[in-house]
């Protein structure tokens, strides 16, 4: 049949199954909005910045696993997106992200918001796409949406020409994709997967290591599965928590730089890790040449460019996380005794006794890290947990007790502040039926702040914890580490009223300054319904602690402040 451009990206839309897309309009992508106004196959959600649109599709396919969806137009538009294109980049966040550009006739003459999209995104998308003929929007989208959410996940950009929404086409949305240059490895190869298992039974110490790419790849089950048969314990990255569930008995903890002294410890003292969907991230390995010198690596990952990146890999395996742990599974059964690791069991135990993860509490004032811990209390599997990026965000990661995959959502790789707000806009959306909470610092709550008129639009009530040390704080802590009390642009002390500020745009606001207050406020933001701002006034110059300095080893942590 024949369609103009903007009803073939609607169509292409109604095809993938979409219920969501977040955008902005403007000049160059309003045919495509006009079309939208039209149709009533899924839901636009309007929020007030194109890098919140982004954040928000992020969170969305974060939470349910689906390809998120966003929609700007060109120029300012497009660049504002860019850091949500390169933070869904950095987490392999399957997105995909349509942006108008001006006409062809008028690209390369400096047209009135004329950006060059794709040159930008080239280094932070999978791939990206000019589309130059209406004729080819179909393919192009299918191939879009295949890309975003195969292999590897990622964002995928759509560039197209606003004269190319005007024009008419014949429309055929293809069924499949053969893709001549991209056809990813799914299945382990045998023979490589018959070593691992033969290495995991000859060794004393073997560590599982397991990263985000095993939430990506939905392969929880298998993975626990294969801890629970084997014995071998587990340590999680930032991307991973969730993973094996807080309270099962393999699980000693995360590790890295803010990772426990148990987790980082038993990573230092292994004699094989098991790296499952984890890319040996600076942030975890730490100086590379002290990191986990006698251990061998058995590294799986469906991305062939991660592996021996970083860590030069003994048993390299390619292939879905998930296909390759059920064959482990199953070569497990015959080969692996898990009564052999029982003094390896009782070593990683003996860690987690000398320096568990702990902090001083305190009446007097609130500590940020009992509020993480409070809230996993009063809300635990009930609830999902964005965070910004700071202080805040490794202390949820370290306190929070993650029950299962996709329950935490965070910026891992890029590090975004201003990314958990609208993040947790997206995550409600998804899982509309579970309390959605943004876990935030006092600096990156106010760099989307404007999203609070979304939340309240489109009546996604999410509940904003701002751990409030008027600071920003993991830059202080920095600063006070390193650079003798130097605290160069972090004193934040000056700050609007959270609760009027809330209020005005119709939700709800409290300030906290007390566990009794804290409680009340939380069940009444529940309660509420609405959009909330919980401005809890903590301990100004907490620490996040263990803490690795950058370019130190593993297991030379700071533990206390004593050890500055």
């Amino acid at each position: 049949m024949q369609l103009n451009g903007a009803q073939m990206v609607i169509e292409a839309l109604k095809y993938e199954g979409v219920d969501t897309v977040f955008g902005y309009p403007g000049g160059a992508i309003m045919n495509v909005y006009d079309e939208i106004y039209k149709q009533d196959h899924f839901k636009h959600i309007l929020t007030r910045h194109e890098q919140a649109a982004v954040h928000a599709a992020e969170g969305y396919a974060k939470v349910t696993g689906k390809v998120g969806v966003a929609m700007v137009t060109s120029g300012p538009g497009f660049t504002n997106a860019v850091t949500g294109l390169a933070n869904a980049y950095m987490d392999s966040t399957p997105i995909v992200v349509i942006s108008g550009q001006v006409p062809m006739s008028l690209i390369g003459t400096d047209a009135f918001q004329e950006i060059d999209a794709v040159g930008i995104s080239r280094s932070c998308t999978k791939h990206n796409y000019l589309v130059t003929d209406a004729s080819d929007l179909a393919h192009v989208l299918k191939e879009a949406f295949y890309l975003a959410s195969s292999g590897r996940p990622g964002p995928v950009h759509v560039d197209i020409p606003k004269d190319v929404t005007a024009q008419l086409a014949e429309f055929e949305y293809p069924t499949s994709v053969s893709m001549q240059t991209y056809k990813p490895t799914t299945k382990g190869n045998a023979r490589q997967i018959k070593k691992a298992i033969e290495a995991i039974a000859a060794s004393k110490r073997p560590l599982l290591y397991l990263g985000g790419g095993i939430v990506n790849a939905n392969a929880s089950k298998s993975v626990r599965e294969f801890a629970a048969l084997t014995g071998i314990p587990a340590v999680e990255t930032f991307m991973a928590r969730g993973v094996m569930g807080a309270s099962n008995p393999l699980l000693i903890s995360m590790l890295g730089m803010h990772g426990s002294y148990a987790a980082n410890m038993a990573m230092s003292e292994t004699d094989l890790i098991i790296g499952l969907g984890a890319r040996f991230d600076d942030r975890v390995t730490g100086k590379l040449s002290e990191f986990a010198k006698n251990a061998g690596v058995i590294h799986v990952d469906i991305d062939p460019a991660s592996i021996s990146k970083l860590v030069d890999a003994t048993y390299p395996i390619v292939g879905d996380v998930a296909l390759v742990t059920k064959e482990f599974l199953e070569l497990a059964k015959e080969k692996i005794d898990s009564s052999k690791y029982e003094p390896w069991r009782e070593m990683c135990e003996h860690f987690e006794q000398i320096h568990p993860l702990a902090y001083d509490d305190s009446s007097d004032t609130l500590k940020p890290q009992w509020v993480v811990e409070r809230v996993g209390e009063l809300l635990g599997k009930d609830a999902n947990i964005s965070t910004d990026v700071g202080q805040h965000q490794m202390w949820t990661a370290q306190y929070y007790p993650f029950d299962r995959p996709r329950q935490f959502i965070s910026s891992g790789g890029l590090g975004t502040m201003g990314y958990g707000f609208p993040a947790a806009l997206g995550v409600k959306r998804g899982d509309i039926e579970r309390v959605s909470i943004n876990i935030t610092g006092d600096g990156s709550i106010l760099m989307n702040i404007q999203e609070l008129m979304t939340s309240v639009e489109q009546n996604l009530p999410v509940i904003n914890i701002i751990l409030n040390n008027h600071y920003l704080g993991m830059v202080r802590q920095w600063q006070t580490l390193f650079y003798d009390k130097r605290y160069a642009q972090t004193d934040l002390s000056v700050q609007p009223n959270f609760v009027k500020l809330v209020e005005s745009f119709g939700g709800v606001g409290y300030d906290v300054s007390t566990k009794e207050e804290f409680d009340k406020a939380l069940k009444d933001a529940v309660d509420a319904d609405v959009v909330a701002l919980i401005n809890v006034t903590v301990e100004r110059l907490e620490n996040v602690l263990p803490m690795v300095p950058a370019g130190g080893s593993l297991f030379n942590m700071m533990l206390d402040d004593k050890d500055r």
